[in-house]
């Protein structure tokens, strides 16, 4: 098996952990230590490991960084210029939220997601980004609200097949879709709760907390909403719930699996105003049947668990005979699955609050 490489982005710095069986880790960082990490990605294609950071300071706000040498040594634009909006528009970039490459057959493509809810491209993986004017001119923008954590755009999914196509979500303001590259976007919510809100679910406004793409049919998509879980079938145009099964509808992440169709991982809390694990016990769910039915597997040790796993902090590397699962906490631990999600290890304690979590196999 390749080594693997995980990328913990935390309220202090990011920690890189590697392996080459994924039960013992080395551990090295932290990297950019007292920068605010919410937004990372391995970029693994072409040949090449790209790391990639969306981190604040405190004082000097928001930059993209990247590192080709694991970490070794860093680089970003000058003056946090790689991620800024043109000066006309009169608006600031507060927090890159998600860092997302695009695929293989589209090498140097690099998405990002920025608070106020805003998409940005990147043709020179991730060095410098331009705005997507379409998202932003949008005459449902003025409107969106921010969410508990800000008003961000924190899902960025591109097609694996047709460039043209491009999906996005955000707290609030729900899904959007684009079939002409990002030029024009329609809300795509059709069947999602907005609870929050009085009367019927409104087109647009719902607070969709993550969203993922089914490994074998592109237009199959989960979501993870406040609160419902959903599944799509139609790329968006509908949601179904799917959440009968699980002990609680509320949570932030989805993960899908890289390579098998129809599975897929959540965290669940107990509820939006109870933001604790179910019986006090860290659970990831998975579904083998896209949503039919749920399989519970327990992370921690039952009773004793009060930490929360945020939208970013769970994923899966691409291993092709048995995906690796991860989660961050935010109580600073992360715990691995070798085994897509039926056994879990401890692989660090006591990191700051974790923000994101990524994974790769190293080329």
């Amino acid at each position: 098996m390749s080594e693997v490489l995980v990328a913990v982005g935390t309220r202090k710095g990011l920690w890189l952990l590697r392996s080459s069986d994924r039960r013992t880790w080395a551990v090295d960082g932290p990297h950019l230590l007292m920068k605010s990490v919410a937004a990372c990605a391995v970029d693994a294609r072409g040949g090449r490991t790209r790391l990639l950071v969306g981190a604040s300071y405190d004082h000097w706000g928001p930059s993209v960084s990247w590192s080709d040498d694991l970490g070794a040594t860093w680089s970003e634009a000058p003056d946090g210029s790689g991620i800024r909006f043109p000066a006309d528009l009169g608006a600031s970039v507060e927090a890159v939220w998600q860092i997302r490459p695009d695929t293989a057959q589209r090498p140097g493509v690099v998405w990002a997601g920025t608070e106020p809810s805003a998409l940005w491209r990147s043709d020179n993986g991730g060095e410098t980004f331009t705005l997507c004017q379409g998202l932003w001119d949008h005459p449902h923008r003025p409107t969106w609200e921010p969410g508990g954590g800000g008003q961000a755009l924190h899902t960025i999914l591109p097609h694996p097949v047709n460039d043209a196509h491009i999906m996005v979500a955000m707290s609030t303001g729900g899904v959007y879709v684009s079939d002409d590259g990002g030029a024009s976007w329609n809300p795509s919510n059709t069947g999602i709760s907005a609870d929050f809100l009085p009367g019927e679910p409104p087109e647009y406004g719902q607070c969709v907390h993550k969203v993922a793409r089914d490994a074998g049919n592109p237009d199959r998509l989960f979501a993870q909403n406040h609160p419902g879980v959903y599944r799509s079938d139609d790329g968006g145009a509908s949601w179904t719930p799917i959440a009968d099964g699980l002990p609680s509808s509320f949570g932030f992440p989805v993960v899908a699996h890289p390579h098998r169709p129809d599975t897929a991982w959540v965290v669940p809390l107990t509820a939006d105003i109870e933001r604790v694990p179910p019986d006090r016990t860290l659970q990831v769910w998975r579904t083998d049947d896209a949503g039919v039915s749920w399989k519970k597997a327990t992370v921690s040790t039952a009773g004793t668990f009060y930490a929360s796993v945020l939208r970013d902090a769970f994923t899966t590397d691409d291993v092709p005979e048995a995906a690796g699962v991860y989660v961050g906490t935010r109580d600073g631990s992360v715990y691995a699955s070798a085994d897509e999600g039926e056994t879990w290890s401890e692989v660090v304690r006591h990191l700051p609050d974790v923000l994101c979590v990524r994974a790769a196999t190293l080329p």
